[in-house]
């Protein structure tokens, strides 16, 4: 296992305030009931059918342009490319956004809120994601034409922890069934799994268009990359990066800050 006397610190909050949109970097973030960021995938997206309109359904997602107020409250919106931006009140009725959205994907679509949890992926492990800087920066170097932003984007991770190499986090997940326990700051942490990835990350996330041989390459370069001492029996396939997790009730109403130091509890 890799040396925890390094210095793990948490150097990045990214939240998603509706999924499948920009995110927006934030200097700290509350602990909601439900073990996940206070506004992270807060609202989603949903069809006449009730399912997502999200970036694995509808590349078209990837061409919309997100910036949100400080709280979270206020949405400008715009197609990439356009002059036209359109600022929507979060905190009113919605009417005018679900126009809009309506509109661009040409098809009726709602927005739903859920204030306990938001709408992660994996409803079992509900807490935010972890990856490493250095993690970030390594997948960039696999393809000549991506930087550590760009990856950055198409990841989605909540917490991106520095002050270590490359794949440290893949020590913050244990055997089928257990969980390792970690702290950052105050907040207590239950390491899960290394995440199962999608198809978002093989896109450009400017424009929708796939990456050649993207999936195909990060697993020849995960494998080669995997540390010696990381569980494998975790890993059924290598398309996986960054760590689900999950928060004890009692860290409800805490509060993550950039520059918390992380470390394992024994």
């Amino acid at each position: 296992m890799s040396s925890v006397s390094l210095n793990p610190t948490l150097a990045r909050i990214d939240l998603y305030p509706v999924k499948s949109f920009d995110g927006t970097a934030v200097p700290q973030a509350e602990i909601l009931p439900g073990g996940s960021l206070k506004c992270d995938r807060r609202f989603a997206l949903f069809d006449s059918q009730g399912h997502f309109v999200n970036g694995k359904r509808d590349a078209r997602i990837h061409q919309l342009r997100a910036l949100f107020s400080e709280d979270c409250t206020r949405l400008t919106l715009w197609i990439d490319g356009s002059d036209e931006k359109t600022t929507f009140d979060l905190t009113q009725p919605w009417d005018e956004l679900e126009s809009w959205l309506s509109s661009y994907f040409q098809q009726p679509v709602t927005l739903q809120e859920n204030r306990r949890m938001g709408f992660p992926d994996d409803t079992n492990s509900p807490g935010p994601t972890i990856v490493s800087t250095a993690t970030l920066k390594a997948v960039a170097a696999w393809y000549p034409d991506l930087d550590v932003a760009e990856v950055r984007r198409r990841f989605r991770t909540n917490l991106e922890i520095d002050g270590v190499p490359a794949f440290w986090e893949d020590q913050l997940f244990g055997e089928e069934g257990q969980t390792v326990a970690f702290q950052i700051g105050e907040v207590t942490f239950w390491g899960i799994n290394p995440c199962q990835r999608c198809i978002v990350p093989t896109r450009d996330t400017w424009t929708g268009t796939s990456t050649a041989q993207f999936q195909k390459t990060f697993n020849q370069q995960r494998l080669a990359t995997l540390p010696e001492w990381v569980n494998r029996s975790r890993f059924n396939h290598f398309y996986r990066l960054a760590v689900n997790t999950r928060l004890p009730t009692t860290e409800v109403g805490k509060v993550l800050k950039l520059g918390d130091p992380l470390r394992l509890i024994q």
